[in-house]
Formats: structure tokens, sequence, C-alpha cells
């Protein structure tokens, strides 16, 4: 017995990973790309827009016009300050949702997961989709267990508009459920610029997290675990193409109905 395909909408479509995005799953059996959301590129096909040609999939100027055609699943590769609201806008429609997005914070995460619950509907979230940088979450956590001191430095290209990356922070807060309490002096005890300390994310225990922004990144992450007369560090890097993330995307597209609610991290469906 054969089975319809997994009906996409890409919001974001003229960005990197959605470019990305639309040829990939032209290249599957088992998605279909039905619509797509693009303020630049409202209007066009969205085939033309990746460099394919046309493919017969417009790109609407607002997630609700894109929402007017029926769907499954919504991808998200905006802008923070976009995401939230296409989110909250699909699962209304009723659709699930996969946010590659990153600068949510774990208060807008809540309203979301919210909102899943009521519509009965998945949303899958990762600061970043590459199955190394899933890694980077799964071996930085296990290590948190055991070793009290870590802090975070996140590094990304001088353009990247939000600190930290979605990589960073999700990290940190995940770590901060799970860590021991650290030996450094508390940053309200320090003298001199105390900003220099990086900003304090998560709960119960917060994790200190730095951002560098400059040319030659495009976005790395390390976890770096302190002990007396000892140190771990845990990267990721990732390089200049949208390759990493295209492949965890599609699987989180793939996965995301499997469940109700929000999950944050593509590991929740990585096995």
């Amino acid at each position: 017995m054969s089975t319809q395909p997994i009906r996409i909408v890409i919001a974001g479509v003229s960005g990197w990973v959605g470019k990305a995005l639309v040829a990939a799953i032209q290249a599957t059996d088992d998605l279909t790309l039905v619509g797509a959301v693009s303020r630049n590129a409202a209007g066009r096909d969205a085939g033309e827009v990746a460099g394919l040609g046309s493919i017969g999939v417009p790109v609407h100027a607002t997630i609700g016009e894109a929402l007017a055609a029926p769907s499954d699943v919504v991808i998200d590769y905006t802008k923070p300050d976009a995401v939230k609201h296409h989110a909250l806008a699909a699962l209304a429609k009723g659709r699930h949702v996969v946010v590659g997005t990153s600068g949510l914070t774990a208060e807008d995460y809540d309203k979301i997961d919210i909102a899943a619950r009521q519509a009965g509907k998945g949303v899958l979230a990762a600061g970043n989709f590459s199955i190394t940088a899933t890694l980077l979450r799964r071996f930085a956590l296990e290590a948190a267990k055991y070793v009290p001191d870590v802090e975070i430095i996140d590094y990304a290209s001088a353009k990247k508009p939000d600190t930290p990356s979605g990589t960073g922070r999700e990290l940190a807060e995940l770590m901060a459920q799970v860590r021991l309490a650290g030996t450094a002096k508390p940053v309200d005890q320090l003298g001199g610029a105390r900003e220099t300390r990086g900003a304090a994310l998560g709960e119960p225990i917060p994790v200190q997290v730095h951002s560098v922004r400059m040319p030659s990144f495009v976005l790395s992450c390390e976890a770096i675990f302190g002990a007396p007369d000892e140190r771990l560090v845990i990267r990721h890097d990732a390089g200049s193409s949208a390759a990493p993330y295209v492949a965890g995307t599609l699987l989180a597209a793939r996965k995301v109905s499997g469940f109700v609610g929000v999950r944050r991290g593509l590991d929740h469906v990585l096995d």
C-alpha cells in the first residue's frame, strides 16, 4: 500500500537553508513541497528561487497565505522576530512545525508548547539540525552531570543578528537543568567589567555563555569543562554550505507527527 507524501511548507524559502531544502525535498519520494513563504521572493516560483527552474509552487508573502492550501508540516528558517508568530499560526491551522530558526527563548517555547498541546500537534525545534551539532549536545549534557564547572563559547559571522546562537542558547538551557554548582566566583561578587563574564542562561543553575562575532566564522560552538589539573573541550564547527542542516531538517519533518507538544533537539528523534 502506497502512502501519500508529507506535504511541506517552507517559511524562509529564499534563505541559505531554505533554498537547499527545496532541492532536497524535490529529490525525495516521501516529501512534497506545496507552499513557501518569503517576503523578498513573493510572487515567484519556489523552484526558481532555489535555482532549479519552475516546480509549480508559489512563494507567498505571509504564512497565512501559505496555510490557505492543505499541508502537513511547516518548516521555519526565517528570523527570530517572525518564527514564533509562524509557529503559532501553523498550529492554529492544524499543522506540525519544525523550527530551524535560532533566537527563541525558553519562554517562547513554553507558549508554543501550550499551543501545540491544545492543537494536538508536534513541534520539533533545534538551534542546529546538524548531526554533529546534535552529538555535541548529547556528549556535553553527559559531561555536565560529572564536571560542575562548564562554560560555552559560541562563534558566528560578524553579521549574525542574534546572540547567542540557537545552538549555544539551547545547549546552555539544557545543561542548566542537569549540571552541578560550579566553583567560579559568582558574577555579582566580581569587580571590574562584569559583562566580560558573558550571560548566565538557563535554570536552575545557569551556564555562562560568551558570543564571538567576526569574519571567517560560520557557526561554531564549544562547551568547556574544567576540573583540577584537567580540562575537556567539546566543539562543533560548521562549514560554509547548508548541507549539514538539510538531512536533519528532513528527518525532523518525517518524525514530527509522532508526538504532541514541543521537543527541542534532533536527538529526540535521532535514535
